[in-house]
């Protein structure tokens, strides 16, 4: 499931890019959710105190109140990886929307045709990173780690404990399972009730893993080898 807000001060502009990219999921056989905005204040709110989570975000520069600009540095501490598709009447905005690492800027006076490239495009990326992201997902709650990201795993009583540098995440699994979910050859067990990814081990010292980050985790002697 692909999450995409669309954000424009304009209701009759937000429905008409909310259109493009339900037409654009649809051509590419992707299930998604759209939820659309037309003030900024309201995006970033839901997204950095409601924890509200989106893939993609199509967001007009020229807005009242915070611009596209504001809210795109405002908002990437909350969603580090979000695509966002910077949509203006200003080709001067593109040297800063690099800045920013905007995945695309599509300028207003060609928004249909660039525009459904820009989205195509994103969904194609965020379906090739979907595979490499782990999903928490309940009534109340949507977070993805990307594989990358997650230093290790650890028994918590009847969850699971996800370490990455950010912080923890826990979801209602056995160790067991969520290992079975990652199936990626970089977590491996080095306890009964650990796992680690292999890609941050700097070394391996008198029964010792050590991370990248200076965390250090035992290693039991069934599984050192």
């Amino acid at each position: 499931m692909i999450h995409i807000a669309v954000c424009d001060d304009e209701e009759n502009t937000v429905q008409a890019n909310a259109r493009i990219a339900q037409e654009c999921l649809n051509e590419s056989s992707i299930a998604g959710k759209i939820k659309t905005y037309t003030r900024s204040d309201n995006l970033l709110y839901d997204i950095t105190e409601d924890h509200f989570f989106f893939d993609l975000i199509l967001l007009d520069i020229e807005m009242p109140g915070r611009t596209g600009m504001e809210i795109a540095s405002l908002l990437r501490p909350a969603l580090p990886d979000v695509k966002i598709i910077f949509i203006t009447s200003h080709i001067e905005y593109a040297i800063d929307a690099f800045e920013l690492s905007i995945f695309r800027y599509v300028p207003k006076n060609d928004i249909e045709k660039r525009l459904r490239t820009a989205i195509t495009d994103a969904l194609k990326l965020l379906m090739l990173e979907e595979g490499r992201i782990y999903t928490i997902q309940t009534n109340s709650r949507l977070e993805r780690i990307p594989y990358k990201d997650i230093l290790y795993l650890e028994r918590d009583g009847k969850n699971v404990s996800i370490i990455t540098a950010a912080g923890t995440s826990k979801v209602r699994r056995t160790l067991q399972q969520v290992f079975e979910e990652l199936a990626s050859e970089e977590f491996i067990f080095i306890d009964r009730g650990c796992i680690v990814n292999l890609i941050h081990i700097m070394q391996i010292n008198a029964g010792m893993a050590v991370l990248k980050d200076g965390s250090t985790l035992p290693v039991s002697r069934s599984h050192l080898q």
